[in-house]
This record gives structure tokens, sequence and C-alpha cells, in this order.
């Protein structure tokens, strides 16, 4: 059975493959279908059974508008839970010291019609921030709230209530706060009911509709309806017993649609209503305006759609053109389309055929300089490996001289081909070369000097140079004990750069300071040194340590190449 069903499954992909490689044009003719079909057979189902759609359609404005009244609470109240939290750091409040706490709420609530209380466990305010501080406090006109909150020990948010010191409607915010005394207290901002207007507008609204924000208890705090007022009880004397959504309600003899939201955060509810017979009659007329408007949009859609397809399609044929002259390898001119994107693929195809016949000239031109530079770099190690052998007293000498060698050749090489676009800095080189003989102080090597950039046998030049003077103090010079420094310093006036490489510190015998037999570093110095940039070299032997200075015309430090090197070497 799986053999037979394998094949039958292959077989029916392969016919919705073909069957789907279609034209442009099929796919806009299908995508009108879409849009069209369904807009129609919703306009049918709207004409037919009128009053089950403008029960939806009404459900869905009401949820959206009292959703809308909800988040703008919500975010009024977490914002003051924000600012509670805030509070509950301050330092003044732990410490006890009230009054800077008094000033510290007034400046952070400054602008923001939201005022700060502290309430102790009597319920007896100790700040509000609507009062100086230090002005005579009642209790909290609110006791029943914040006596729950003392003893459930979680935030919470009030009813609606009158306040004594504000002499208006307000609500409160509370949160529990243990302070470092261990006393408990109330930290709460109240904010006028007032201040919630703006959440509760006719702006949200379709026509007809009111909507307001009542407390747990029933009663409102805003609404657009001026008849019901703050603090009253809601018209609709059985709200805290609607169920959430649309509802169908009587009062004095009229209907009413009415939809209620709960807030999880306040515990209030969010009630939109409006009298059912100035509901129906715009229903019925959107209904009407939706069937005909579904007719002309068929219309338009379908005229649009075939000019669209026939637009896309000759663009699609001349990027497929330029196509295959990318493949050619052929220049692509950047054309003009109707459609943007398509035109930035023009360009992009134009740009690419750009890029190669760009990147093809690079390639050659880096294959002749690979070729170059395996010769030079084989031509230096040959040099080293005959300088190696004429100075090494043992196989074990040659071999370990030589891999020290290659190996500063190949840093130098590293550096080359990390900077061969905008040269080798020579701090960067002298870092590389020295720090594998550097002792674990960094005050026995200092390197210092302005930027000099090196092009790429330069830099392999100079890299040969340090790391044959590095050896040499470290078998004979101021890094073969434990104390000796090493200064390596040099200048650029733009004519000439002038190296100065001295040693201190350095145990070396009399009789060596008297000599004037030179090892590899000195052959190095005054052979590559002099031979490859024209470089005057100068040799000093000072008590403690021995001091190179080197001057190289700056001209030579960014040549193209140094064939005057490998001559030398091979002499």
């Amino acid at each position: 059975m799986k053999e037979a069903t394998a094949p039958s499954e292959k077989a029916l992909r392969s016919f919705w493959r073909r069957w789907l490689h279609r034209p442009i044009a099929f796919y806009m003719v299908c995508l009108i279908l879409v849009v069209v079909v369904p807009a129609f057979l919703f306009a049918i189902i709207v004409v037919e059974r009128t009053n089950e759609a403008q029960e939806r359609i009404l459900e869905s404005l009401l949820r959206t508008s009292t959703g809308a009244v909800n988040r703008v609470v919500e975010r009024e109240v977490s914002g003051m839970v924000s600012t509670l939290n805030f509070l509950s750091t301050s330092d003044h409040l732990q410490k006890g010291n009230f009054e800077e706490l008094h000033a510290q709420a007034v400046k952070a609530l400054a602008g923001s019609n939201t005022h700060f209380l502290l309430i102790d466990r009597n319920l007896h305010q100790v700040l509000n921030t609507r009062v100086s501080y230090g002005a005579p406090l009642g209790p909290t006109s609110d006791p029943e709230t914040a006596e729950d909150v003392f003893e459930r020990d979680t935030l919470a948010v009030s009813n609606l209530f009158f306040g004594k010191t504000a002499q208006k409607w307000v609500f409160n915010v509370y949160q529990p706060v243990r302070l470092a005394s261990g006393e408990s207290m109330l930290l709460t901002l109240t904010k006028n009911a007032e201040s919630l207007e703006n959440a509760v507008n006719r702006d949200i609204l379709s026509p007809g509709w009111s909507a307001a924000v009542l407390d747990g208890a029933g009663n409102v705090i805003v609404s657009t309806d001026t008849t019901q007022q703050t603090g009253a009880p809601f018209f609709l004397q059985v709200v805290p017993s609607l169920r959430l959504g649309v509802s169908t309600m009587s009062h004095g003899g009229e209907e009413y649609r009415v939809v209620t939201e709960f807030s999880a955060v306040t515990g209030w509810k969010i009630i939109a209503w409006a009298k059912a017979s100035a509901v129906q009659a715009p229903a019925e007329a959107s209904f009407l305006w939706l069937t005909i408007g579904g007719l002309v949009f068929a219309v338009i859609a379908a005229c649009g759609g075939l000019a669209i397809a026939r637009i896309v399609s000759r663009d699609v044929r001349m990027l497929a053109s330029d196509a295959r002259k990318l493949g050619e390898g052929k220049r692509i001119p950047p054309r003009r389309h109707a459609v943007a994107e398509l035109e930035t693929v023009s360009r992009a195809l134009s740009t690419a055929s750009d890029a190669r016949r760009r990147a093809e000239g690079e390639v050659r031109f880096l294959m002749r300089e690979v070729a170059h530079r395996s010769k030079n770099q084989l031509t230096v190690i040959q040099a080293m490996l005959n300088q190696s052998a004429n100075k090494a007293e043992s196989a074990s000498e040659f071999a370990d001289a030589f891999r020290k060698r290659v190996a500063g050749l190949a840093r130098s090489t590293d550096l080359m081909i990390d900077n061969a676009s905008q040269g080798v800095n020579f701090a960067d080189l002298a870092r590389n070369q020295l720090k594998p003989f550097a002792p674990d102080e960094p005050r026995r090597l200092t390197i210092a000097g302005p930027e000099v950039l090196l092009d790429a046998q330069t830099s392999q030049t100079l890299g040969m140079a340090l790391h044959e003077l590095a050896t040499n103090a470290t078998k004979y010079g101021a890094f073969a004990n434990s104390d000796g420094t090493v200064t390596l310093t040099w200048t650029d006036d733009g004519e000439t750069l002038r190296i100065v490489w001295r040693e201190r510190g350095a145990e070396i015998e009399p009789e060596h300071r008297a000599s004037d037999r030179k090892g590899f570093g000195s052959t190095v110095l005054e052979r590559m040194l002099s031979m490859a940039l024209d470089a005057t070299l100068e040799r000093q032997m000072h008590e403690d340590g021995i001091e190179w200075n080197v001057s190289i015309p700056s001209r030579n430090l960014r040549a193209a190449d140094h064939p005057e090197v490998a001559d030398g070497e091979q002499g």
C-alpha cells in the first residue's frame, strides 16, 4: 500500500505544479475573485439577515468603544501604580523623613492632577500633597477600603467617594508598605473623578451612543450623558448583574442596547448604551450602501487588475532579458519600469553587471599580485635560510633561529593581509613583532611614535629588522636580565622617518662593547634597510646597552615594490 500511495502523491503534486504554472493575469483574476466574491456573498447575507448582521456589527462597535475606554482607564491607573512603586523606593520614606517625601512627591506629580497621601495604621493621614506639609489632616475619607488593604496586604483601587480634603468626588490607589522601623503604612495616590473625562468622550462613540465608567458599587464616575451625575447610582439599576457583552434592557418603557466591559485592574465597569430605535436606521442605510459599493468595487477591481497584469508582465519580460545578458557577461543599463519594485530589481541587475565586470578585472589583477608576492616571499625566506645557516653553530640552533624568523615573517604577513588596502601601521607592526620577546613587566618595553603607514614590502623588511633586534636583546641585551629596558621611538616630519632603538640596563662585557662583530640583526639592518629602503644607520654601544638610529626617506615607505630587497639578500 505504501509503495502504491507514494507514486500517487507524487503524481498529484506534479499535477498541481503544472496547473499552477500560469501567467500573472490568471493570478490577478483569482485575486479579484477572492476579494469580490466574498464581498457579494456577504452583501447577500446582510440583506437577507439584517437583524443578525446588525447585532454582530453593533457588538463589534460597542466592544471597540468600551475597550478603548477601558484601556485608557487602565493605563491611567497603571501609571498611578508605577508612580507608587517609584515612591515606595524613596529613602525619605524608609528613613521616616516625611517632609522630604512630601517635597519629592510634589515634584514627581507636578502637572499630573494626581496627589499623594501617606496613611498610617490608624487610618490617619500623615501627609497629603493637596495641602502644605504640616497642615492639620484628619482620617482618610475612605476607611473601609484602607482597612481592607491593610488586612489583605495587597494593592487595591477604591470605589468613588467624596474626599473631605479635596471636596470633590475622588478615587484612590493604595499600596501597603512596611517601613524600616516595622510600621505599616499605605502609599496612596488620589485623583479627581473629573480627570477621567478625557477617557470617556463622544469622539470614540457612534452617533446616539453614550458611555460611562462605573465603580464596583455601580456609581457613576464619569459619563458622556450629562443626566448621569458623578457619584450617583447609574440609572439602569441592574448593572451589577449584567453579563459582559451586549445586552438588551428596558427602562421607563424604552428599550436600550447596552454593552458592559469589566476592568480587571480596577474592578470597575465601562458601559455604553443607546436607544434601540436610534441604532436601527443607520444600520439599514449602511447595508444598502454596502451592496452598491460592492458592485462598483467589483467593476473597478476587474478593470484595474487586468491593466496591472499587462504592465507587470511587460516589465517581467524586460527583466528576464536583462538577466540573460547578465549571464552572458554583458553590461546592463538600468531601465525605468512602471512598478517601483521591478525598477529596483533592474538597478540591482545593472549594479551586478558592473560589479561582475569589476570583479573579473580584480581577480586577474589579484592573480598577478599573488604570483609577485609569492616570489618576493620565497626570496626573503631563502635569504633568511642562508643567514641562519651561516650564523648557526649547530643544527638545533639553526632550526630554532630559522623557525623564529619565519614566525616573525608570518606575523608581518598577517598584518600586511589585514591592512592591505590602507597600509600597515608601524606601531601595530612593532607591537606585533616585539610581543613574543617582551617581558611581563610593561615598564620594560616602551613603544611610542606618530602614525606611519607602510606598504607590504616595507612592513616585511622592518618587521624582520625588529625581530632580529628583539632576538639580540633577549640573548645578549636588555631583555637578557630582569631589569633591562628597551625604548622604541620614532618621528616623521614628512621627509624622513627617524627610528631610535635604545637598550638600557643590559649586562655587556667590556670586550663586547669594543667589538666590531655583527650578528644577523646588524646584517638585516645594514643590508636590508640601507639597500631596500635607502636608510641611513648609526650604531652606538653605550655602557648599559646598544642604540640604533635609523633614518628612512618617507618616500620609500609606501613604494609599490622593492625589487632591490631580493637582490640584496641574494648577494
